[in-house]
């Protein structure tokens, strides 16, 4: 295959991120006024009707994520926000099948602004289902979603496990084995979810096994393993949603968090969190602040049995799809702290360069990347 990156003119913030941070020798963007591209409108539209080719290259490699559709697009941040590329990300990788709870703050302000969303679907009309919780308690609003499809999957296998014992199609109790078998495996499941569906869609050949069957399709949504995010910034995760963070993250569920770190309650114009480094000049620590930084990784890796881990997309795109892809793999609960520059900061280089300036956070040893 040949493709093309495709910029939709209307929709780019012009920040130049994505053309700072190309790392070929010649470049494959360059920066230009608005109106020497309006040809490209044309070429957006004409892009965005192509059907999706799935599965092409491996979409568990930095190269390969790119060349599956954001769930995620064009959204009201800042220009050059730090946030949004780590949710684009998450999207490609597991966005058809994502559920989202999302704190108050900048990431539910650019993530859900009435009357629109920037979350979207794919060609099968799959994408993530969102919603945003008050400030303090979006950790145990993810928490009981997690609860809420580990006891309506359990009533399906509950079914599955009903309708094995009967006398049915053999072909019919194989599926029904295999989606058992690779009930938590989220490729196996997806397999074995597509057969499943199909025989259920015809006679089974026994009155007591098409009822079941006719149950099991009224969950039919939740065959397919879901995969719970909980999105929030430093201000919900460090400080005002804290106690509810730490009891979901010691529940042991399969819950993944994630964390974007710029350091300043951003929403709101820059006030300190525990987040805010020592010495950092901030709204409420007008001379520099007095503490260090709350380490709430350190505090996480704690409990033992925590996925934990920090990342800066701007200095290593590898360690970070890595750390997402395994976060969403792990058994029980996942804590991804993401470094993420902001307005606020008062960049001098401007938001242009906000992948660079994590990459120079980690180059001076002032962000640590590490996965735990």
């Amino acid at each position: 295959f040949e493709y093309r990156i495709q910029v939709s003119t209307l929709d780019c913030t012009g920040c130049g991120n994505c053309a700072n941070i190309c790392p070929a020798k010649n470049k494959a963007l360059v920066m230009k006024p608005l109106d020497t591209q309006e040809v490209q409108i044309r070429n957006w539209d004409f892009a965005s009707k192509i059907p999706v080719k799935e599965n092409v290259v491996p979409s568990d490699t930095v190269k390969g994520s790119q060349f599956k559709k954001p769930l995620f697009e064009f959204s009201g941040a800042c220009g050059g926000c730090g946030e949004t590329p780590y949710a684009k990300l998450v999207t490609q990788l597991f966005g058809d099948r994502m559920l989202i709870t999302n704190a108050t703050g900048c990431s539910s302000i650019w993530g859900g602004s009435a009357p629109s969303a920037p979350y979207t679907t794919n060609a099968k009309g799959k994408g993530p289902a969102w919603a945003n919780s008050l400030f303090e308690d979006n950790a145990e609003y993810g928490y009981g979603m997690v609860l809420a499809m580990k006891q309506l999957r359990s009533k399906i296998e509950d079914y599955m496990r009903e309708l094995s014992e009967m006398n049915i199609d053999p072909l019919a109790k194989k599926a029904i084995s295999e989606w058992i078998a690779g009930k938590e495996d989220e490729r196996a499941n997806r397999e074995s979810t597509a057969r499943i569906l199909k025989l259920l869609g015809g006679d089974l050949g026994d009155k007591k096994a098409n009822e079941i069957g006719e149950k099991i399709l009224e969950l039919k949504d939740y065959l397919i393993k879901k995969s719970v995010w909980t999105f929030g910034g430093d201000g919900w995760a460090y400080d005002i949603g804290y106690g509810g963070l730490d009891h979901v993250l010691a529940s042991g569920e399969n819950i993944n968090v994630l964390v974007f770190d710029t350091e300043v309650y951003s929403n709101t114009g820059g006030q300190a969190s525990k987040a805010t480094p020592i010495g950092a000049v901030a709204k409420f620590a007008a001379s520099g602040k007095k503490v260090k930084k709350k380490d709430l990784g350190l505090m996480a890796m704690s409990y033992g049995y925590v996925y934990v881990a920090q990342i800066a997309m701007g200095a290593s795109q590898k360690q970070t799809i890595r750390t997402f892809i395994e976060a969403e793999r792990y058994n029980g609960p996942s804590l991804v702290i993401a470094y993420c520059p902001c307005i606020n900061h008062g960049i001098y280089a401007g938001m242009g360069c906000t992948q660079l300036r994590e990459k120079q956070a980690v180059d001076a040893g002032y962000w640590h990347l590490y996965r735990y």
